[in-house]
């Protein structure tokens, strides 16, 4: 219910509070706060087509600013407090714009620059997250690059769930959004993923004498 998006954008308020802020500035952060939550009720628009599965723009961000953290982890030299900034408000523009997916940006275009300096220019801090986004866009720095890659691999991990769960459509999309990743530690695990069963985690010891004991034993 978008309760990590709305959770980080208020420590986000609480951290950059430096300053004492007038009234006007404070009304802006409680929209603002208001506004990340309909994140929540935002669906990501390509399950329409894949044909089964569902997820929110908050759902979305949450994983992607988690597989941030760990492509941070795993490419020494990154700026993890940048990458995990711009994973987590790379979609903050689609409060206003809602999702469009491949196939609706062929034929209508959401002008999320306008939406994100509108939201900007009323916030203390929003040009620090313009400029975040904006430069997670460009793909060209180290932390865009393993953002972008995230953003990526939240989608091929959403996409191998519905393949285990029966969704034939679902693999065909695979390799398009494979080709799409651009680093060394994001292909890795994407090879990694699409081998692993997606219930692996939790029932990958399935033979084990639990399994068939549990409460009886």
């Amino acid at each position: 219910m978008g309760v990590f998006v709305l959770s980080a954008a208020i420590f986000l308020v609480l951290f950059y509070n430096k300053r004492v802020m007038n009234e006007g500035e404070l009304k802006n952060i409680v929209d603002f706060l208001f506004e990340a939550g309909i994140l929540s009720k935002t669906p990501r628009s390509g399950f329409y087509f894949l044909g089964s599965g569902e997820q929110s723009v908050a759902e979305h961000l949450n994983r992607v600013t988690i597989i941030g953290y760990v492509l941070s982890e795993m490419h020494q030299g990154a700026d993890e407090g940048k990458v995990l900034k711009m994973c987590l408000f790379h979609d903050l523009a689609e409060s206003r714009t809602s999702d469009l997916n491949y196939v609706h940006q062929k034929y209508a275009k959401a002008d999320e620059n306008k939406a994100l300096a509108d939201l900007a220019k009323t916030l203390p801090f929003g040009e620090k997250i313009k400029e975040l986004v904006e430069e997670r866009n460009a793909g060209e720095t180290l932390e865009s690059k393993l953002a972008r890659d995230a953003d990526q691999l939240e989608w091929i991990l959403s996409l191998k769930e519905q393949v285990d769960t029966g969704n034939a459509r679902a693999e065909t999309w695979l390799p398009s959004a494979l080709k799409r990743l651009k680093t060394k530690e994001a292909k890795e695990l994407a090879e990694l993923i699409v081998k692993t069963p997606s219930d692996n985690w939790w029932f990958g010891e399935k033979e084990d004498s639990w399994w068939v004991r549990k409460d009886n034993a």
